[in-house]
């Protein structure tokens, strides 16, 4: 019987068996943007304005590219957000789930679509979810270096923010 290993131990090689970790600016989330470099907090929250979901990706990164992630799997009558998140292909999978789209459109299609202005002015409490979380020194700052660090404490403010 023909051995083809090209070595002597008994089982598969060790290269290759642990996943690869993010490298560079990959790894460290940061983003060139208009005021330098920052990474964006993508997070999605309840009637409340308690964070249900919250996504870190480099500055520079544009709101649309996350929004099917950001709004998996959520039950919710409405669902609110900013022109950043008027898109198509957004607003067709949110009606496919009989949520009502609350999402102002941007000045530029020529067919505007109606929503409910009364409802959008409660999207301020996604505003100040994120002022009580830059309350948080280390949030506002980002004195970690990988994004995995600084996200991880993100989450622990969050998880402070539903304890108050």
């Amino acid at each position: 019987m023909a051995d083809d290993r090209q070595h002597h131990r008994a089982g598969a090689p060790a290269c290759g068996r642990r996943p690869r970790r993010k490298r560079g600016a990959d790894a460290q989330g940061l983003g060139r943007s208009r005021g330098g470099l920052s990474t964006k907090i993508h997070a999605a929250a309840d009637a409340l304005g308690l964070p249900v979901r919250l996504i870190g990706t480099p500055g520079q990164r544009n709101d649309i590219t996350l929004a099917h992630d950001l709004i998996e799997d959520i039950e919710a009558a409405a669902l609110l957000a900013d022109k950043g998140y008027d898109a198509n292909h957004l607003v067709d999978a949110i009606e496919e789930r009989g949520t009502e789209v609350v999402i102002p459109p941007k000045r530029d299609p020529k067919i505007q679509r109606a929503y409910d202005t009364d409802l959008y002015k409660e999207r301020n409490k996604i505003a100040r979810f994120f002022n009580k979380l830059k309350q948080f020194r280390r949030v506002a700052t980002r004195y970690d270096k990988l994004l995995v660090n600084f996200m991880g404490f993100v989450k622990l403010a969050a998880i402070a923010i539903w304890l108050r």
